[in-house]
């Protein structure tokens, strides 16, 4: 079985990531003792993704996968995006960079609360580098709503209404940005 390093310690996106790609052995960093702080200083999804795996893969000498991810707002030019776990600065929670985007919205109605969440999974070991992409539409809710998920799980609003923390993990899974970036890397890891 084949052994590849995934460089996350959130434990949401660990799950998610294992239920996919479960016919690999998959190592978190805490396993592998990688205590490695790879900053996520590019202007591109696929930039960051690529610079975590690559920096993590050659310090472990494992095949490594790496993602990033956020929520792009169409009324602010796709803002935070890359930002979306940082634009408050590294200590703000989940819920405060949230209630700083429905604070930000509060003026905002209908299709200017308009969002898509991305996603970008990269694989990198010595040889080659895979990349799959996801991308989920939706819109900014009135509101946070739900308690299942993590990040920006409670203010982003499927078209049914509902954020994703409203849903259950079995129906997050179905759909995520991450389900479709890792089952678009899964195809290219089956037939590389």
């Amino acid at each position: 079985m084949k052994r590849i390093i995934i460089a996350t310690n959130n434990q949401g996106k660990l799950k998610e990531i294992k239920q996919i790609l479960n016919e690999y052995e998959l190592l978190t960093l805490k396993e592998v003792n990688c205590d490695i702080e790879v900053e996520e200083n590019q202007n591109t999804f696929e930039g960051n993704s690529l610079k975590k795996a690559k920096e993590i893969s050659k310090a472990i000498k494992l095949p490594c996968i790496a993602d990033d991810s956020g929520l792009c707002i169409d009324a602010f030019n796709g803002w935070p995006g890359v930002y979306t776990a940082r634009f408050l600065g590294e200590d703000a929670t989940p819920q405060q960079r949230n209630n700083a985007i429905l604070e930000k919205m509060k003026h905002l109605n209908g299709n200017d609360r308009k969002a898509r969440v991305k996603c970008v999974v990269t694989y990198y070991d010595e040889e080659k580098v895979l990349v799959g992409k996801g991308e989920i539409t939706g819109r900014i809710a009135e509101e946070s709503k739900g308690d299942n998920g993590f990040g920006f799980d409670p203010i982003f609003e499927l078209d049914t209404g509902k954020t994703m923390a409203e849903l259950t993990k079995e129906e997050k899974n179905q759909i995520s940005h991450r389900k479709i970036a890792l089952e678009n890397l899964k195809k290219q890891l089956t037939n590389s």
